[in-house]
């Protein structure tokens, strides 16, 4: 299994703060994001990762070599030239990657090691992780539910079925649907779809790729949009995740 952390995005809603460094650079705890990614991957044994980078690139690759001194991981970079687009140019970039197993990670969560392993292991071949306990403010990706698989994904509450839990941000993603995600995303962007989120080329597959999700119900995590995310995170996140 590969990885694709999309770090290209410009982060506007933490500015001044992501002025001079991107989302995945923040540190909590004295560590950033990004080496907590790189921490928890290589411990479950996936060493080839795919980044795809816009804003401050060279700020990530510099601290990715600072990080991976021994060179036990394999790194790959694909540049998003309209980052300052939707999510969604950040995938398209990627979308040679979509015909293996792959984890499409957004680069900006801080999460406990548990919960990427939950995915990594589920037995669903395509799955999302799901939280159970939140508040809809308009601003999370929720999940529908029905008969056990992800019906849909949106901010909007777009379909019948009622909204189970919100997405965590991570989807494993299998060799066999990458084709149906790569053509849903080239149908966004043929037709000027460039302001979309990734998610919306995903729910498009939802009708024809059975995908499957693990809870992550009482495991810490949080996505970092806000400056007051970046004050939850070290107050209350970080001490929930032990040594990690």
């Amino acid at each position: 299994m590969q990885a694709i952390i999309l770090a290209a995005g410009v982060g506007k809603r933490l500015k001044p703060l992501t002025d001079k460094q991107p989302k995945c650079l923040i540190k909590i705890g004295g560590k950033t994001l990004l080496a907590r990614y790189l921490e928890t991957l290589k411990r479950l044994g996936i060493r080839d990762i795919t980044f795809v980078l816009g804003h401050l690139k060279d700020l990530i690759i510099e601290e990715i070599s600072a990080l991976d001194t021994k060179k036990e991981l394999k790194f790959h970079y694909l540049i998003n030239d309209g980052y300052k687009n939707g999510s969604i140019t950040s995938l398209w970039t990627a979308r040679e990657k979509l015909g293996k197993d792959v984890l499409i990670m957004d680069a900006d969560v801080l999460f406990h090691p548990a919960l990427l392993e939950r995915l990594v292991k589920s037995p669903n071949a395509s799955c999302f992780l799901m939280e159970e306990d939140f508040i809809d403010t308009g601003e999370e990706m929720k999940l529908f539910i029905k008969d056990d698989r992800v019906i849909a994904i949106s901010k909007k509450n777009k379909v019948k079925t009622p909204c189970v839990g919100e997405g965590v941000g991570f989807l494993k993603l299998s060799a066999e649907h990458g084709p149906t995600l790569k053509k849903a995303l080239e149908d966004l962007i043929s037709t000027g779809r460039l302001d979309a989120e990734y998610e919306e080329a995903i729910d498009r597959c939802l009708g024809k790729s059975k995908m499957g999700f693990e809870r992550v119900d009482g495991l810490p995590w949080i996505e970092i949009d806000f400056a007051e995310d970046v004050a939850r995170a070290e107050l209350e996140i970080l001490p929930r995740l032990g040594q990690y």
